[in-house]
């Protein structure tokens, strides 16, 4: 690639990236559902039909800033799963790695939510959600990695099964409660409950399911 064309790449990438910005800031603001592109295109100060160069609709929007998610959550898993730590104890700090980006970044763990209730399109996926269909498959990956170092070092117990299958139910039981605690919050303080601690009680009890009983 000469240089004329790594300046333009450059550009273009940066252009992208300022538009997932402006995207993420609309949202944070107004709510997703309430995100129209004219806004983006405002926020990101571009045209409308430039926005429609980098992203053809709403939807495309969507995953793209869901790929964004995803790179932010395999980066914090990636972390955990190279500690020296038990594989029991490297899901329980999967798991509190998750809480805290949903606490940091609501508006990436909301993109999350929305796009995992998505049927997933096996077909002709576009780009932006063929990426997020990788990277979920990475993370979940990464997950069975931790299971199996759980289970050689006893920490697991060894008849866990199907791996895939237990990371997903660990991936789906930690993504649901942190989506309640989330949502639910004030009704969830109403009636005597506080939202972390629930948190920290669902950790508790999917690591004690995990754990060898030796």
């Amino acid at each position: 690639m000469n240089y004329i064309a790594e300046r333009r790449q450059e550009e273009k990438e940066r252009r992208r990236s300022e538009i997932l910005d402006a995207a993420e800031q609309v949202t944070g603001k107004s709510g997703w559902d309430e995100l129209t592109m004219d806004q983006v295109a405002r926020r990101a100060r571009l045209s409308r039909a430039l926005l429609y160069v980098y992203f053809k609709d709403k939807t495309d929007l969507m995953y793209a800033l869901c790929e964004r998610s995803l790179i932010g959550l395999e980066q914090r898993f990636g972390e955990v799963a190279r500690s020296e730590r038990s594989g029991l104890d490297k899901i329980e700090a999967v798991g509190d790695a998750y809480i805290g980006f949903s606490q940091e970044f609501p508006v990436y763990f909301d993109i999350l939510a929305r796009c995992g209730l998505r049927e997933v399109n096996t077909t002709d996926p576009g780009a932006n959600e063929l990426a997020c269909q990788t990277l979920g498959d990475s993370l979940l990956l990464l997950i069975v990695a931790v299971l199996d170092d759980g289970v050689k070092d006893g920490s697991i117990r060894a008849d866990l099964g199907n791996r895939m299958v237990a990371a997903t139910a660990v991936w789906g039981f930690t993504h649901g409660v942190i989506q309640v605690a989330a949502t639910k919050a004030k009704v969830m303080v109403l009636s005597g409950v506080d939202p972390r601690e629930l948190l920290n009680q669902a950790l508790r009890m999917a690591t004690r399911a995990l754990a060898s009983k030796s």
